[in-house]
């Protein structure tokens, strides 16, 4: 009886808390939708408790990639409010650093993604400085460019990249005066992200932010030397005999890749017509990420209807680049490790400088192929905001899930459009040989063995799972993998939350997603081709893949 009186006493005063500073934040946000869906979640009380605790439990910070959220009312969502205050928060601590220069803005076409680039703009030059908006709605890779061609001290890039429709985000990249030389355009890194939160959370109320003018919105002068760059990123006057079918996943991409190639010398790219248009919805997807199963169906699809030598599609921010090459039966999809060696091997051949840099979930393959051939490599932790910043003089740069920087003068971040115009040169001088990209692959396996990599990837609910499931594994770490014993384990506490397993021929890192509810596992298994019979030492490979997957779910207990 005491338990029950206790509850029917303390339940209102957490309602009536909860509600005081639901209106608060109500009273302050710039937004009629927002303040509406704020109103009707209020009314609800106690009914609503749940939904605006969890609005309410705290601001969204600046992760992997910045800001990143569901696009909602309320502290822990996309929406107007916040990206006032973060964009306020991030014109002062461009003032504190004494950061001079113009603030550029680009967009891609989520909802809310022009909207919240607009009122961005209107802070910056409410508070003094120059905003530089994108003609309109255009790839990740064209803004980060945009930050170094303007001479930006900084950049700001609207998007939440491949996420769900119901997400949006925001990038933030530094120009050289706040970056560095190897930061030049790059995305930050700390102390920026933690100075940049301080200074949000350091905001009084939207309300009190000053507005000035909408900005300049820029010509496509800018877009276009982003082309003209793209296309010279390749040797010229080499092979271009390539047919290419094409998506850009309901995103912003399409114009700008197919202008791009036709730039460089190729035939227009074959684009799947019903993901051709910016589509925020992404209706012909369960989920807008080329790596997720199906999302590459329409694609394939249109390849083998037009007798393509090569598929490409970009993410909805056209930042990353998947390809499938056509196999005897179909169509086979290259993993993120593939088409990073294939690229860097090809740009290792055409004799460019400087050093090769991936990070520590990839591949080993990367730094057995650079000893090889006698070129400078480094790893770094994941994100491209390390992996830009490997070396001063950076050659190439990708990460497993899809990204790569075949051109870090022009991009310092990865760069869906210059890889797949790379990889179409790659395909296009093959071709011109009687071979194919397969046969590369092949030929890779053959001089450093099958180096097969794959991903246990659990997505949850509840945080509290992940560091429960890492706590599992370093409390109990496996002695053997696949029956060989464990040779090293590397745990990169405190300052990195990520395991690492070792066998002579297999590695197994794991870690939480960045930018996602999700645990991750990378995998390897390395079969050397003794015999030549590569198709036999991929099957033992890939069968070794499937009992490690279980083997570490057993670790993690998931």
């Amino acid at each position: 009886m005491t338990a029950l009186c206790y509850q029917s006493v303390m339940a209102p005063e957490v309602d009536i808390e909860l509600r005081a500073t639901a209106e608060a934040w109500l009273a302050d946000d710039p937004d009629p939708a927002s303040r509406a869906e704020l109103r009707e979640l209020i009314d609800g009380l106690p009914a609503t408790a749940a939904e605006l605790r969890d609005r309410f439990a705290g601001p969204l910070t600046f992760g992997t990639a910045g800001l990143r959220g569901r696009l909602r009312a309320g502290p822990n969502g996309m929406n107007l409010a916040v990206v006032t205050r973060a964009a306020a928060g991030l014109v002062t601590w461009l003032a504190e650093q004494g950061g001079q220069g113009p603030l550029v803005i680009g967009f891609d076409a989520r909802h809310g993604s022009r909207e919240f680039a607009e009122q961005t703009a209107r802070v910056a030059t409410g508070a003094g400085r120059e905003a530089l908006l994108m003609p309109g709605v255009l790839p990740t890779p064209v803004l980060a460019y945009a930050v170094r061609a303007l001479d930006a001290v900084a950049g700001v890039m609207v998007t939440a990249s491949h996420n769900p429709p119901q997400d949006n985000g925001y990038k933030v990249y530094l120009g050289a005066r706040l970056g560095g030389p190897a930061g030049d355009g790059a995305q930050i890194v700390p102390p920026a992200d933690a100075g940049i939160e301080h200074a949000i959370r350091a905001v009084a109320s939207v309300d009190a932010v000053p507005l000035g003018e909408a900005g300049t919105v820029l010509d496509q002068e800018t877009v276009e030397g982003y082309v003209r760059s793209a296309a010279a990123v390749l040797t010229p006057d080499g092979p271009r005999d390539l047919a290419v079918a094409y998506t850009p996943l309901h995103g912003v991409g399409g114009e700008t890749l197919v202008t791009a190639f036709v730039a460089a010398g190729f035939g227009a790219p074959a684009v799947v017509a019903d993901q051709a248009e910016p589509d925020p919805e992404f209706p012909t997807v369960a989920f807008p990420n080329p790596e997720e199963p199906g999302a590459m169906d329409h694609l394939l699809a249109l390849a083998g209807t037009t007798g393509a030598d090569l598929a490409i599609a970009n993410d909805p921010d056209a930042d990353r680049c998947a390809v499938a090459i056509p196999e005897a039966g179909g169509w086979r999809p290259l993993r993120g490790d593939e088409l990073g060696v294939l690229l860097a091997d090809h740009l290792i051949r055409r004799g460019v400088p400087g050093t090769y840099a991936t990070t520590i979930v990839s591949s080993s393959l990367l730094g057995r192929l650079c000893a090889a051939r006698g070129v400078p490599y480094a790893e770094t932790l994941t994100g491209f905001k390390w992996i830009v910043r490997a070396a001063r003089e950076l050659a190439f740069g990708y990460e497993e899930a899809l990204g790569y920087c075949v051109a870090p003068a022009m991009v310092r971040d990865k760069d869906g459009i210059t890889a797949a115009l790379t990889v179409a040169e790659l395909a296009a001088g093959l071709k011109a040989e009687g071979r194919t990209l397969g046969d590369r692959l092949d030929e890779l396996a053959v001089e450093f063995g099958v180096h097969a990599t794959d991903q246990l990837s659990v997505r949850v609910e509840d945080l509290a799972e992940i560091g429960a499931a890492m706590t599992r594994a370093r409390n109990a770490p496996p002695a053997t993998l696949l029956g060989a014993p464990v040779t090293e384990v590397l745990d990169r506490l405190p300052e990195n939350d990520v395991l690492t397993f070792r066998t002579g021929a297999v590695r197994v890192v794991i870690r939480p997603s960045g930018t996602e509810p999700k645990l991750k596992a990378y995998l390897e298994v390395v079969e050397p081709v003794g015999d030549g019979d590569v198709a036999a030492a991929r099957s033992r490979a890939s069968g070794g893949l499937t009992a490690l997957r279980a083997e570490i779910a057993a670790v993690l207990g998931v």
